[in-house]
């Protein structure tokens, strides 16, 4: 299996220098291949979401390496770490933060023209990804018209709008009443398992972690 994440020896303390330091990782070491999900699950406070930003170059560890397709970047500038995110990596979080003033397809599109492409081929894949999730009669919806479930798949479908090949998702159904919860889920899956990318997955539900291929536990 192809790692397409890989972080070795992590540690992160908020408050160096000051009074009293916080220290939320020490030395922490994972691997998620091509084609896995895993699942990362942590008490409130552990460091799961400082673990997702240091995954998603969104910050700096204190020690310790990060690689995304087998580059180190450690030693990247801040232009080379936002063109990975944007290229190489896709966001979920609990709440969908779609654009309120556009279209589903559009909030889609416009991920994909910040990208460089052009917008006819853009709309294509955005309404191509909305049909997979079963959206294809939404797509000039905005999201005041869209149900939470359906607001959520339309989240899935941005993030993989630029064809990443690592998504990284916080508690991405934590927002949902558990029946479209599972729905949601069901989606989520399907598509990561069909474009085949590396999914790491935070979530509070022991159920779904199940689900995953792997689970990882972080400690208090």
């Amino acid at each position: 299996m192809n790692d397409v994440l890989v972080l070795e020896g992590i540690s992160k303390t908020y408050g160096i220098g000051g009074p009293a330091p916080v220290p939320v990782l020490d030395r922490l070491s994972l691997r998620v291949g091509r084609g896995e999900v895993v699942a990362l699950v942590a008490p409130s406070g552990a460091g799961k979401s400082t673990l997702l930003h240091i995954a998603g170059l969104l910050d700096m560890p204190d020690a310790g390496r990060v690689a995304i397709n087998g580059r180190d970047m450690a030693g990247q500038n801040d232009r080379a770490r936002t063109e990975a995110r944007r290229e190489q990596l896709g966001f979920v979080y609990q709440f969908h933060h779609l654009l309120p003033e556009f279209s589903a397809a559009e909030n889609i599109v416009l991920p994909q023209l910040a990208n460089g492409i052009a917008r006819g081929a853009a709309r294509a894949r955005a309404l191509d990804l909305l049909g997979r999730v079963g959206l294809s009669h939404r797509g000039d919806h905005r999201p005041a018209q869209l149900s939470g479930g359906e607001q959520q798949r339309v989240a899935f479908c941005r993030a993989l709008a630029n064809q990443p090949s690592l998504l990284l998702a916080d508690e991405p159904t934590g927002n949902l009443d558990p029946a479209t919860s599972d729905k949601v889920f069901d989606v989520l899956m399907a598509l990561v398992r069909e474009t085949g990318l590396a999914a790491l997955i935070a979530t509070h539900n022991m159920e779904l972690a199940g689900r995953m291929d792997r689970v990882i536990r972080l400690g208090n």
